[in-house]
């Protein structure tokens, strides 16, 4: 009993093993729809997120309003020490809704300035198995939401140059659930012991954007969006265990950090008629998620502060769309990106079992009327096949996840 004690108290340190799938670029519908380039174009509201000095060549004031339904399936096989594969496991399926909304434009038809404000979920998870899959000592649900507000300026300094910036605020709420390798008369797999942790999170930065238009139809942009760190105080730690080990495992409260990582982005787009296309780089700053740290209120001989290695390393993700302008009514649009994973070899955990994605996206816009857009998207996101293990906990398998997201939206020009 004293080891399954000690092993559960070590599986505690493979909490919060998010990987890069928590970062969702899918704060603009038409961006979505075109691999998730969004950098030089000012298309809409939305360049308050992808490049805040956009905002200052919009056209008018613009209220935007966007959903999408993030539909996402892991598949895991146990891999024993031969290499065969066995005992297959599915995700429970489930969706997650995030969403972006924006207001804002230039303070008069003549100004330079542009004031706005935008509302938006730039990371987030959830991923459930099954109570008695192989890992539940590691993980039986995991869920991270986040909302983010970002009031913003814009000042067209030049015909060719305009800059803006934006403050950030962050909210969080994150839940992880598993079972502990303790169990009371019943045995185990069916009066197993559990564990879960709940928090509120937040956390300040900024972003940063400077928009270039070289030409009418050939326009750049540079944008920096910093480090967020989600700072939980003083979360819940619960734990349903049998009377005699109730000493061992008391009700308490906890502190974590999340980094929400610094992004980098530089992009370029070209119209050729009424096609246009853009290319984005995004520059993913992974490596400040070096370790999990985890401080318990209170703490015993078994139930510890955790101090629990990640190693996550910096992503460089290319990322292409295309734009064509059907009739003055509808436009097509389509996209793809190739999105390497930041987890390292030795560090893949079933919470997020994060690998390389290949992303392709497509959808449209109507104008029905003067001044609305209706805009629809589609993604899929197909990461590869991976064998990997996470060896501070001794556990490993084969893991490849898809991701199926529609999403709908409008915006209004006054």
């Amino acid at each position: 009993m004293k080891k399954h004690i000690i092993a559960a108290s070590l599986m505690l340190s493979a909490m919060t093993s998010f990987g890069g799938g928590y970062q969702l670029n899918m704060q603009g519908l038409r961006q979505l729809a075109m691999g998730g380039t969004g950098t030089a174009w000012p298309w809409d509201a939305s360049t308050i997120f992808y490049n805040p000095g956009g905002l200052a060549r919009l056209n008018g004031i613009q209220v935007y309003g966007s959903a999408m339904m993030v539909m996402p399936n892991t598949a895991f096989g146990n891999r024993d020490q031969s290499g065969v594969v066995s005992s297959n496991e599915q995700s429970v399926s489930q969706s997650f809704m995030p969403f972006s909304f924006y207001l804002g434009g230039r303070i008069h038809e003549d100004s330079r300035f542009a004031l706005g404000i935008g509302i938006n979920t730039p990371f987030g998870n959830r991923l459930s198995w099954n109570d008695n899959w192989l890992g539940k000592y590691m993980v039986q649900s995991v869920e991270l939401k986040t909302v983010f507000f970002q009031p913003t300026i814009s000042f067209r300094a030049s015909e060719w140059l305009s800059v803006g910036g934006g403050f950030v605020f962050g909210t969080g709420v994150l839940e992880y659930n598993r079972a502990l390798p303790v169990h009371g008369i019943q045995g185990a797999d069916i009066d197993d012991g559990r564990s879960n942790l709940r928090g509120s999170a937040t956390g300040v930065g900024f972003n940063l954007g400077a928009q270039i238009k070289a030409r009418e139809n050939i326009q750049f942009g540079l944008t920096y969006r910093s480090q967020v760190n989600m700072d939980v105080n003083g979360g819940a730690a619960k734990f349903t265990v049998p009377a005699s080990l109730s000493d061992s495992f008391p009700t308490t409260r906890f502190d974590t950090r999340m980094p929400m990582p610094q992004v980098a982005s530089i992009g370029m787009g070209w119209r050729l008629g009424d096609v246009t296309l853009q290319l984005d780089v995004n520059y993913t700053g992974w490596n400040s998620y070096d370790s999990m740290r985890i401080d318990f209120a209170k703490t015993t001989s078994t139930l510890q502060n955790i101090r629990a290695p990640r190693m996550y390393r910096n992503t460089l993700t290319p990322r292409a769309g295309l734009s064509y302008k059907l009739s003055r009514v509808v436009a097509l649009m389509g996209g793809a990106a190739y999105d390497p994973t930041p987890v390292t070899t030795g560090f893949v955990s079933p919470d997020l079992p994060d690998a390389d994605r290949i992303v392709l996206s497509c959808g449209m816009t109507v104008k029905p009327l003067p001044g609305l857009t209706i805009m629809a998207a589609f993604e899929s996101v197909n990461s590869v096949k991976r064998n990997g293990s996470y060896d501070y906990a001794g556990f490993n398998g084969v893991y490849q996840t898809t991701v199926f997201t529609p999403g709908l939206g409008l915006y209004y020009n006054f």
